[in-house]
């Protein structure tokens, strides 16, 4: 892959942007190999959690207005399975059985921010500005918008239709991230929050759990009362919840 690196340490597989000289721009080309590396992450059985990272000073700055150029002087068409790519990634982070760490150490802006925020939970450094800048520039903000006004709501509009950037600080306070870390500090909060997942949660269940947040969101109070009762059941049969009852009741420290 050229413009992503990946490794696995320690049940934690790391997913690398690395276009630093041009911000970590999303191109086609990188989408696709993201997109990839996600799925080879959650089919790895030596995977258990995903960080996603960059090089450089910027996490991501969004899509790469190169190519977004050249794509303007193409037809309907082909834009259109252009922007399905972008899509795709999203979903795949969003619905991934693993969970997605983002370690933000830079700027996240539009399709970065996105990326970001739609991790399972995203450390950044206080520095960090988030935002979604698209109707500046004439542009709108539509796949991202899916994802932010789920996670937090009407809160979503003024940031998508302002264009301006939030502090890390005030994307904590409204939601969007998880937690602040300093600079010097992010790489290794980030790796010991991977790893306190790793072997203080099931696999099993931590799938589970996303799968259940996922499907309920649409589902109507009597829907989701039926499909909750169900998750029950299939989570008490699973391996994991059995190894972890019968370890508690023996009075063992559950490992994972």
């Amino acid at each position: 892959m050229e413009n992503i690196l990946t490794e696995v340490k320690d049940r934690v597989g790391i997913i690398v942007l690395n276009r630093p000289d041009l911000r970590n721009a999303l191109s086609t080309e990188m989408i696709v190999e993201l997109s990839q590396a996600f799925v080879e992450m959650e089919a790895n059985e030596l995977v258990k959690v995903i960080i996603l990272k960059a090089a450089g000073t910027v996490f991501c700055s969004g899509i790469d207005l190169y190519k977004m150029k050249e794509m303007q002087g193409q037809p309907w068409g082909v834009n259109l399975q252009d922007a399905k790519q972008l899509e795709h990634l999203y979903r795949t982070i969003y619905t991934l059985k693993k969970v997605v760490i983002a370690q933000v150490q830079g700027h996240a802006l539009a399709g970065g921010c996105g990326m970001a925020t739609i991790a399972d939970f995203c450390f950044a450094v206080p520095e960090a500005k988030f935002g979604y800048p698209e109707v500046k520039m004439g542009f709108v903000p539509s796949i991202v918008a899916l994802f932010l006004k789920r996670k937090i709501g009407g809160k979503a509009r003024p940031l998508l239709l302002s264009g301006d950037s939030i502090s890390a600080e005030k994307a904590v306070n409204i939601g969007m991230i998880y937690e602040l870390v300093e600079a010097d500090k992010i790489e290794e909060r980030t790796w010991e929050y991977a790893q306190h997942l790793c072997h203080t949660n099931s696999p099993q269940a931590m799938a589970l759990t996303k799968q259940l947040l996922f499907r309920i969101q649409n589902m109507n109070f009597g829907e989701a009362f039926a499909y909750t009762a169900q998750q029950n059941v299939d989570a008490r049969l699973t391996d994991d919840c059995k190894k972890g009852v019968q370890d508690f009741l023996d009075k063992k420290a559950i490992e994972w």
